[in-house]
């Protein structure tokens, strides 16, 4: 296993130790002094910088896999989705808010499933990236603010309507984007999916997965 690929997975094993550190109720200081919420907010930052190093290192390495484009997306929908669920039950995120961000991934890999039954892939759009990047900020000033800076809260509940936004705004470009391929006669059926090439599918296989 490579570095990019070792990287990604130490990003799953940070998933089950970020929620144990938000939601377990500790007496005192967790470790060296260090608050549960700013040792939290350090894991979940490590954890999102990760995302950012393996793809990174993936490029300029010449190491990009298929494990590890498998991969990748899953460690960040488990790592997002954890945080935002320990967010609801710290009480700093409400739910209905979370269960429509989380809907709405579990709707555009659907779609994105279904285009690429078709040979069609549907790349990731700049409200996608924007949403996956308001995330990371709206958790870390949220968890940041319980305890210490108010304001940090104030600020991470406008990101959280951010995220809320683009979540919409985006899940309506994929679907927008995926009736033209549902649409298009020059495609087959859903059931009759065409084949592509080992390597054309490796090629997909990458932008398929993209948040």
């Amino acid at each position: 296993m490579n570095l990019p690929n070792s990287l990604t997975l130490a990003r799953i094993f940070l998933v089950p130790l970020l929620v144990v550190v938000l939601l377990t109720k500790f007496e005192g200081a967790v470790l060296f002094g260090i608050g549960k919420e700013l040792l939290g907010a350090l894991i979940f930052g490590v954890a999102a910088w990760t995302d950012w190093l393996d793809g990174f290192l993936a490029r300029r390495r010449q190491e990009v896999t298929t494990l590890g484009q498998l991969m990748d997306p899953l460690a960040d929908k488990l790592l997002i989705t954890a945080a935002l669920v320990s967010l609801v039950q710290m009480d700093l995120a409400p739910a209905w808010m979370v269960a429509i961000i989380l809907g709405r991934e579990l709707a555009v890999t659907v779609l994105r499933s279904l285009a690429y039954s078709r040979g069609v892939t549907i790349p990731a759009s700049r409200l996608g990236k924007v949403k996956m990047m308001s995330q990371v900020i709206a958790i870390l000033l949220l968890i940041l603010g319980r305890e210490h800076l108010q304001q940090f809260f104030i600020v991470g509940q406008v990101a959280l309507w951010v995220v809320l936004g683009t979540a919409l705004f985006s899940a309506v470009d994929y679907y927008r984007r995926f009736t033209q391929v549902a649409t298009d006669p020059r495609l087959g059926g859903f059931e009759a999916a065409r084949r592509p090439s080992p390597q054309k599918a490796l090629q997909d296989t990458g932008t398929l997965l993209e948040r």
